[in-house]
């Protein structure tokens, strides 16, 4: 196995004798200089003594012909040139074991980096308990995540920017050609109206009973929002204010400013002056929420647990 390069030679290339230095001779050299002795080395390396000689032999070779080690009467010692490679052969062979263990780690996930986004109201309990477990069960790797809306989630998911992407759709069809998509939960929709609303006490609502509302959305454009469900029923809502947090619009449609649209999984965090009622139009299917990642992409070994993770915390918001 060759660890590093002989610096023997020009520019071109090593020069006559020279060599690559093999991982195993640096191994050698650093039981003969621990432990003072070719014999007691060899038997830590289950190696003859000649073979450990050879190996030194070798080593010394590659780095020019100067001898690493004086023999004396008992055991060797190191020479000058000994004395200087031992902190480099030290520095490789622990580099190297380092990397043989970050490895074995990353096949296990217990270590590495996991890069996901979300939308917003996923954030409000599918992801933190989701966070929460992948912790708990693998505590050496790093999260790091983001909030966006699908679309340019998965855009950042398409470019490699992210590991996994937390989506939803309201009934138009996700990529699917491009994406691998993990079904965690569907959940239903509300419209949150102030309580004093004429239509507060309603036990359901269809959406073209609201055509006539201001609404509050994250986006003065409905593709991609919520409102989505608004253009399939024939008509566009009048965004009369953007606003991109939870509670803020929950803020907006109790100062009567207009109504909005809510999902279950951010149904639980609603403000007491905020009436919610269910939407119940067939033909507006319930909001499904999908894991993301990249079709056609060696995954990180983490992605595996975290969709697990994932898995887990959308049974328990919808058991």
């Amino acid at each position: 196995m060759a660890g590093m390069q002989s610096t023997h030679g020009g520019a071109d290339g090593p020069g006559p004798g020279a060599a690559d230095l093999s991982t195993y001779w640096l191994r050698a050299f650093l039981e003969v200089a621990g432990e003072g002795s070719f014999t007691v080395a060899a038997r830590r390396l289950s190696l003859t003594q000649s073979a450990v000689s050879r190996q030194i032999a070798s080593l010394e070779a590659a780095l020019g012909g100067a001898p690493l080690f004086d023999r004396l009467p008992r055991g060797v010692r190191l020479t000058a040139h000994g004395r200087a490679v031992l902190p480099h052969a030290r520095a490789v062979t622990g580099q190297l074991s380092r990397l043989r263990q970050e490895l074995t780690d990353l096949e296990g996930a217990a270590r590495g980096l996991l890069r996901f986004g979300a939308f917003a109201t996923a954030d409000v309990a599918l992801v933190p308990r989701a966070i929460a477990a992948f912790r708990a069960r693998h505590p050496g790797v790093t999260l790091t995540r983001e909030e966006g809306f699908t679309g340019p989630l998965l855009t950042r998911l398409t470019d490699g920017e992210l590991d996994l992407a937390v989506v939803s759709t309201t009934g138009g069809p996700l990529p699917e050609e491009a994406f691998e998509l993990h079904h965690l939960l569907d959940e239903p929709l509300y419209v949150a109206l102030p309580a004093a609303h004429p239509l507060a006490g309603e036990a359901s609502l269809g959406l073209a009973r609201l055509a006539g509302e201001d609404w509050i959305s994250g986006s003065a454009e409905p593709a991609g929002t919520l409102l989505d469900a608004a253009l399939r029923h024939g008509f566009r809502p009048r965004v009369a204010h953007v606003v991109a947090e939870w509670t803020a619009k929950q803020g907006y449609v109790a100062a009567g400013l207009g109504v909005t649209l809510i999902p279950a999984l951010a149904a639980q965090g609603v403000r007491q002056d905020v009436v919610l009622v269910p939407v119940h139009d067939e033909g507006t299917p319930a909001r499904a929420v999908y894991a993301a990642t990249a079709r056609g992409r060696s995954r990180a070994p983490s992605v595996e647990p975290f969709l697990a993770a994932l898995r887990e915390s959308g049974r328990l918001l919808t058991g």
